[in-house]
């Protein structure tokens, strides 16, 4: 099928629901009708579900109310909205753009203290990456304007007579739009009087030009020149960009330095649950994370930029040795005891030589008791071995010894653990200082038995994505790195440990 086949089946398939939806009541007054009218438009929400049933099918999450009243209240604004993937940043610009065209700003005259205006857009310039995004963006704009029923039986005919293409129309009211691409001329559009008094920004940046900064600063010469530029220096203008955070050097990233507001949304919160779970299901989520590596879902999830291998390249992977031929063996846990979703990460090294071995690891975010299980399983792994096991000291420490000495209660054995008091210092530096040299010079090896093990790989994940800057998770290589200080600054006095007995009993006085 060709590009312009398959562009027109999705416009009659678009149209066709769009029409299917919005049945409307003929035999309605136009009393009824100017008094619905006037009530949707004091409720911009109810508004946007009356008007956009295909669109507005999910109950919208706190960010999208809070987003659409600053845009809504500010006749002169712009805001940013780095929201992830599948969080409606595109429908929910376009049904806020139809509503300042059709409906207006409620805002107060200048010098006037109670008297309010109703001030409609008239000239809305949709931008993307390319001319031919930019059309297919402006293809529901469209769409609605023609077929929806409920908007032409509330506000009457839209299609205009004069200027009614995909990428270009004007309605019958006299309201224009345009879809323009990076780096074309958008120079003296303007609608009779009008300039510009809406613009939308929508996925302006490309992988591909990301990998060039000379790029980025040409294309984000064009926005401020000749695609800002269209604007009125007098008009009010409503100014808004959407995408994701796709790299550190973005249009996007550098809207954010001119933007009134700026709006990062991801696709999970601090705590990682569904920041819109009226629509997205933890279920849902992770689908379809697993179908994606951590560097993707980071970068299109998450806002997070990911340069893979910028510290860490592939992990070097090994058969490892039996327990008791260690030198030392070392569990060290990153609790990451706190309300965010960080990972909890606990990890089993071995000192062998000059070699540590990385045997066993579990990165995952879990709860404190399953945590708690990760230490004997462990200790199940280590046996009879000398093993030290100990902890990062984090906030809330003496309240998670409590709870590893209540399971050790219940358990019939304790968790010999240890709080790792050292004071550490720059989490970047101090991982890459250490960790980068081992594995450049073949001193550092992962277990080969384990690397199917979903821990193991996210653990090599976050090896990966680790970088300066980098906001990807990073509990694993921290774990890593504090179980391989532990073990060069404790191999001199490993007689010291021989005491330890393992699964000691819980009479039996511990750490």
């Amino acid at each position: 099928m060709s590009v312009k086949s398959e562009r027109l089946l999705q416009w009659q398939r678009l149209t066709q629901q769009i029409t299917n939806e919005t049945l409307t009541d003929e035999n309605e007054t136009r009393e009824e009708i100017e008094k619905r009218v006037k009530r949707l438009e004091r409720d911009p929400e109810a508004w946007f579900c009356y008007y956009f049933p295909s669109f507005s099918y999910a109950k919208p999450a706190a960010f999208h109310i809070e987003s659409t009243s600053r845009v809504l209240q500010n006749e002169e604004w712009m805001e940013v909205r780095m929201w992830s993937r599948e969080l409606a940043k595109s429908t929910r610009t376009m049904m806020e753009v139809l509503f300042l065209v059709l409906v207006g700003h409620n805002v107060r005259e200048k010098g006037q203290r109670q008297k309010r205006k109703i001030k409609k857009k008239r000239c809305v310039l949709l931008v993307s990456n390319s001319l031919d995004n930019a059309t297919r963006g402006l293809m529901p704009y469209r769409a609605n304007l023609e077929f929806n029923k409920r908007l032409l039986q509330d506000y009457g005919e839209q299609k205009g007579a004069m200027m009614w293409t995909a990428g270009e129309f004007v309605t019958a009211t006299g309201i224009s739009f345009r879809a323009v691409g990076v780096g074309q001329s958008p120079r003296g559009m303007r609608n009779e009087e009008v300039r510009p008094d809406v613009l939308v920004f929508d996925d302006v940046d490309t992988d591909a030009d990301c990998l060039n900064p000379e790029l980025v600063a040409q294309k984000w010469r064009w926005i401020e020149e000749a695609a800002i530029g269209t604007r009125s220096v007098s008009a009010a203008t409503t100014i808004i960009f959407c995408g994701n955070r796709i790299s550190m050097d973005s249009c996007i990233q550098r809207a954010t330095e001119i933007a009134d507001h700026t709006e990062i949304v991801n696709i999970r919160n601090e705590a990682g649950q569904s920041v819109w779970t009226e629509k997205n299901s933890e279920a849902d989520i992770d689908r379809v994370l697993s179908q994606k590596s951590y560097a993707a879902q980071q970068k299109e999830y998450f806002n997070n930029p990911v340069t893979e291998g910028a510290v860490f390249g592939a992990l070097p992977y090994k058969a490892v040795l039996p327990m008791n031929e260690y030198e030392l063996l070392v569990c060290y846990t990153d609790p990451s005891y706190t309300t965010t979703g960080d990972y909890k990460a606990t990890v089993l090294v071995g000192k062998w030589r000059n070699e540590f071995h990385v045997i066993k690891c579990f990165v995952a975010r879990a709860t404190t008791p399953e945590m708690i299980e990760w230490h004997y399983r462990m200790m199940d792994e280590v046996g009879g071995a000398t093993c030290y096991y100990l902890m990062e000291d984090v906030f809330l420490q003496d309240m998670l010894i409590k709870q590893v000495a209540e399971a050790g209660l219940q358990r019939g054995r304790h968790v010999p653990v240890m709080q790792d008091n050292r004071k550490k210092g720059n989490k970047y530096m101090r991982i890459e200082s250490l960790l980068e040299p081992l594995l450049r010079n073949g001193d550092l090896y992962f277990n080969e038995t384990e690397r199917d093990n979903p821990h193991m790989k996210t653990l090599e994940q976050q090896f990966i994505a680790f970088g300066p800057g980098s906001r990807a998770n990073d509990d694993g290589p921290d774990a890593v790195e504090g179980a391989v200080w532990q073990l060069i600054s404790r191999t001199k006095t490993a007689s010291e440990l021989k005491g330890i007995i393992y699964g000691a009993r819980v009479n039996e006085k511990r750490f």
